[in-house]
């Protein structure tokens, strides 16, 4: 296995430096056959390590993970050519554990989380942060996440990047029961990695950043908690920061929704359907218990629907939100920059106010 992970490293460096162009790779020299020949053979090792990468993680169903920081990254540099995806490089003063599994499905499906924290051993517990990835429920893995969850670990959060069961796999409600299930894992787990079970956050983009916020709108409400492990533990989370993610399914900013086929494919035809999408709205929910709030949005409104609803009664109700907007960006902004940076700036801000 770490061999296996070396090369896998390996690969991914090679590929970024043959097929992305980044700074600071390592000139071959050479001709252009030779340079044509070396981009084989990194083709070849990308091939022969996702296989063995197939055979080691066995146990994982069929998922789509066409939707990656990759893939955004060439859709939105066609709109926004200085844009630069921002991937994974964990700072020295964090370590990390990979792959651990915090529930298995019926013995026959397991489900993983990625944990970073610091090196540095203290005597003080730190807040914890679930980090979910988007995809519109249907695509997406957890490694989208892992760059802003190695930054916040950086500042001392326990940061827990989650997969979850897409909507190929099961529709809704399992992937809210998959992931309170990955909040009581933390709890269950928080004398292990020094975590503050009193500050647990929820953290979403896009689809993940609708997750994030239903389960802090459902917060201490036993129907959505499901039947899978540590049922002891609470899965309530002390704050949610939404990244541009959609609060309320029959909102009227929502229509392009009601037609689209990611959210159908989670909760089935809108118009047959409807009280299923009245129930997976986390406006629904909202009042004098749901924690504070961070909205980071892009330009489109369809993202937020619900937004300034729910801002005006967490405001009716004395409870700290935060909004902000970038004019004239792209959904997808959290996995770049020029909008990485201030994202992070954002969200250490809000997390500063509310653990402190």
């Amino acid at each position: 296995m770490w061999i296996l992970n070396k090369l896998t490293l390996f690969n991914f460096t090679m590929f970024k430096c043959f097929f992305i162009k980044q700074p600071h790779c390592p000139s071959f020299g050479g001709s252009a056959k030779n340079h044509a020949s070396m981009k084989f053979i990194v083709f070849f090792f990308l091939v022969l390590i996702s296989t063995l990468t197939g055979f080691t993680q066995s146990a994982y169903s069929p998922r789509d993970s066409s939707y990656s920081i990759y893939s955004s990254y060439v859709k939105i540099k066609k709109h926004y050519p200085d844009v630069r995806p921002v991937w994974s490089d964990l700072p020295k003063r964090v370590q990390a554990k990979s792959n651990v599994v915090y529930t298995n499905h019926k013995g026959e499906r397991p489900l993983h989380l990625d944990i970073f924290y610091s090196k540095k051993k203290k005597k003080k517990k730190r807040p914890a942060i679930l980090m979910i990835h988007g995809g519109g429920w249907t695509t997406g893995s957890k490694e989208n996440l892992i760059p802003m969850a190695q930054q916040l670990a950086k500042e001392g959060y326990i940061t827990v990047t989650v997969e979850y069961r897409l909507s190929a796999e099961a529709q809704y409600p399992a992937a809210i029961y998959d992931l309170k299930t990955a909040v009581r894992w933390i709890r269950a787990h928080a004398d292990e990695f020094g975590i503050d079970t009193n500050r647990i956050a929820a953290y979403g983009c896009s689809a993940g950043a609708h997750l994030a916020s239903f389960l802090g709108a459902t917060n201490g409400l036993p129907q959505f908690e499901g039947s899978l492990d540590n049922q002891t533990f609470s899965s309530d989370v002390q704050a949610v920061l939404n990244i541009d993610g959609i609060l309320s399914f029959i909102h009227p900013e929502a229509k392009p929704e009601w037609t689209g086929p990611s959210a159908n494919r989670w909760l089935d035809d809108y118009g047959s359907y409807y009280e299923r999408w009245k129930e997976a709205s986390p406006l629904e929910y909202a009042g004098k218990a749901t924690p504070p709030f961070l909205f980071v949005n892009s330009s489109f409104p369809r993202f937020h629907a619900g937004r300034d609803d729910l801002i005006v009664i967490l405001s009716e109700n004395g409870i700290y939100n935060e909004g902000y907007t970038f004019d004239d960006s792209p959904h997808g902004f959290w996995l770049l920059d020029p909008w990485f940076e201030p994202t992070l700036k954002y969200s250490l801000g809000f997390l500063k106010k509310v653990f402190k």
